[in-house]
């Protein structure tokens, strides 16, 4: 592969540290202030696989960077400090007020003029979900607002060759490879490959270099599609589903189990005796 230098894009995500978060019930959203963050682990394989590429197309002799590419509030420059840690070349995050409260559609649509923001890209990774949402949809949509091809779920990539890239996913009952034209956008899944961990070295370097930070000023965006405004889904109530009554265990002599079981099934007219 010869020309211009290979462009890698991975989304990344600041997500609460903590399985337990609280919900505005006034906005449905997530109560982030005074919670402990860390970047989402699903991310990280998406990372660790765009360091991977940019080391194959070197060892071809071709150039590749890769830049991580992060919504949140000033806070998530952690994220992107240890994505920079990792191996990325550069990192932008997007941060205003106008982005707060984005449901997945509006967080799509500001990460595309993102993406727009950062120049010309080969392929964009991300992670499958992130644990905070669970949705898995921000990928899909970003590539759709993009006008690229995307594929979800990817267990390995192979290439890019011929400016394509190979990949594979595995489905219900069966795996897809598949031949995808660039530039395109790769959603990957965990245990597509072991997440490096940075040294102290490479870690206090990250926290001493700059990135990017872009507003809503910054990116050529329609304001009505941004943040709570922009998204026309809402969490209207978060809360834990009701716990189950215990079952009841029938045991002994086998043959009074099933016996004292059907008794009960008969009982609840769960099952009619043309049933048995």
């Amino acid at each position: 592969m010869t020309g211009d230098t290979f462009s890698i894009i991975v989304c990344v995500k600041q997500v609460p540290a903590s399985e337990t978060v609280e919900t505005d019930e006034g906005t449905g959203t997530l109560k982030r202030t005074g919670v402990a963050s860390q970047l989402n682990p699903f991310d990280l394989y998406a990372l660790e696989e765009a360091v991977r590429i940019r080391g194959r197309l070197a060892a071809t002799g071709c150039s590749a960077e890769v830049t991580a590419l992060s919504m949140g509030p000033p806070q998530a420059e952690h994220a992107l400090r240890y994505a920079l840690a990792l191996g990325c070349d550069r990192a932008v995050l997007l941060s205003d007020r106008a982005f707060a409260g984005a449901d997945t559609l509006a967080t799509s649509y500001t990460l595309a003029r993102g993406v727009a923001a950062c120049g010309r890209f080969d392929l964009i990774l991300c992670g499958t979900k992130t644990t905070d949402g669970d949705t898995g949809q921000v990928g899909p949509g970003l590539a759709e607002l993009l006008a690229i091809p995307h594929v979800c779920y990817v267990t390995s990539v192979s290439g890019p060759d011929e400016g394509a890239l190979t990949v594979e996913r595995e489905l219900d009952l069966r795996v897809e490879t598949l031949v995808v034209d660039l530039p395109c956008l790769v959603t990957v899944v965990k245990g597509i490959n072991e997440p490096r961990m940075p040294d102290l070295e490479q870690w206090m370097a990250a926290r001493e270099r700059s990135f990017k930070v872009l507003t809503a000023k910054d990116l050529d965006v329609d304001i009505r599609r941004l943040g709570l405004a922009g998204s026309p889904t809402r969490v209207v109530r978060v809360f834990p589903p009701p716990k189950r009554a215990r079952g009841r265990v029938f045991d002994g002599d086998p043959e009074d189990a099933v016996s004292g079981l059907v008794q009960v099934l008969l009982e609840q007219r769960i099952v009619g005796d043309g049933g048995l």
